[in-house]
């Protein structure tokens, strides 16, 4: 008997659902602004996760060819790009960090160098204005170019 990738996914999604919740639940705040805390909104996505999760393994859709080794690869390189992009997000600040990783993303997907690079720069920046001008939330500029700035 094949193992349904929807099954290995639901197991997988479960894992990260149980450590959301884990998070969420060690999370404390002096004060709160909300009735229900900051609490409410992680632990009731890690909920929701988990009741989906349980769907794909209790319910998987057909088992079909897994993806060939190419957009596995693909696919793997995605994962370390935005794992990265969550690691050095602060260090280098939401404009460079962001320009890297869809410059990186967009290369990836046979962009050439010019293309890509034109659309990491504007969703760099017009993402950064979108987010501190019409959202109000701050950014990170990065605390390794500090002294640059």
């Amino acid at each position: 008997m094949k193992i349904a990738a929807d099954r290995v996914l639901g197991i997988a999604l479960i894992g990260l659902a149980a450590f959301i919740a884990v998070q969420a639940v060690q999370l404390e705040m002096p004060f709160s602004y909300e009735p229900v805390g900051p609490k409410a909104f992680p632990v009731g996505l890690s909920i929701l996760l988990t009741i989906l999760s349980l769907v794909m393994i209790f319910r998987p859709g057909p088992n079909g060819p897994w993806p060939h080794k190419a957009l596995a690869l693909k696919l793997l390189l995605v994962l370390a790009l935005l794992l990265g992009y969550a690691v050095f997000f602060t260090q280098l600040g939401f404009i460079v960090s962001s320009l890297l990783v869809v410059t990186a993303l967009a290369r990836l997907f046979d962009a050439t160098w010019g293309k890509a690079l034109i659309t990491g720069v504007i969703m760099s920046v017009i993402g950064y204005f979108l987010f501190t001008t019409a959202l109000g939330i701050s950014l990170p500029s990065g605390y390794w170019f500090d002294t640059f700035l």
